[in-house]
């Protein structure tokens, strides 16, 4: 037998070897590259307004996958702030508003829509938000790829 027809199977076996590793690699980073197109549609309507309060109804169209567990926010630059709402739960922080599901509404299946509502108080003037996130994601009636929330740098100097 001569050392080419020894080294040859080895070669070979090495060959389909790599191949096997390659094809399995690029499966594998194929299934965790791959996420859910989101989109989404805020529709943001007053139903009644008086002095110093309002009622408004606010209507979330999922036109992406699936959506299990939401959280819809929003910025009010004129000081409004919720005081009661119906069909989520909510937390302001500031100017910043954010609702988010009860167990029974967490799931928005695509092409469905979820509802909820809310009383607020105003003083001056009551304009409506101009943009909403829903997950973190802004809901303009587009649908794409899924962002990822910014990063903070880690922090820079020495600890003492």
């Amino acid at each position: 037998m001569s050392h080419t027809t020894v080294h040859r199977p080895r070669w070979r076996l090495g060959a389909i070897v790599l191949a096997a590793i390659t094809a399995l690699t690029a499966g594998f980073i194929g299934a965790v590259s791959a996420q859910a197109a989101q989109g989404c549609q805020v529709d943001y309507e007053v139903t009644g307004q008086w002095p110093e309060g309002f009622t408004a109804d606010v209507t979330v169209t999922n036109l992406g996958d699936p959506i299990d567990g939401w959280d819809l926010e929003w910025v009010w630059l004129e000081g409004q702030h919720v005081t009661q709402a119906w069909n989520a739960t909510f937390a302001t922080t500031a100017e910043q508003v954010n609702f988010a599901n009860l167990g029974y509404n967490a799931e928005i299946a695509s092409g469905s829509s979820v509802s909820f509502g809310f009383n607020g108080y105003w003083a001056g003037v009551n304009t409506n938000p101009t943009e909403f996130r829903l997950n973190g994601r802004v809901c303009d009636g587009s649908v794409g790829e899924p962002t990822t929330p910014p990063t903070s740098p880690p922090p820079t100097g020495s600890a003492a």
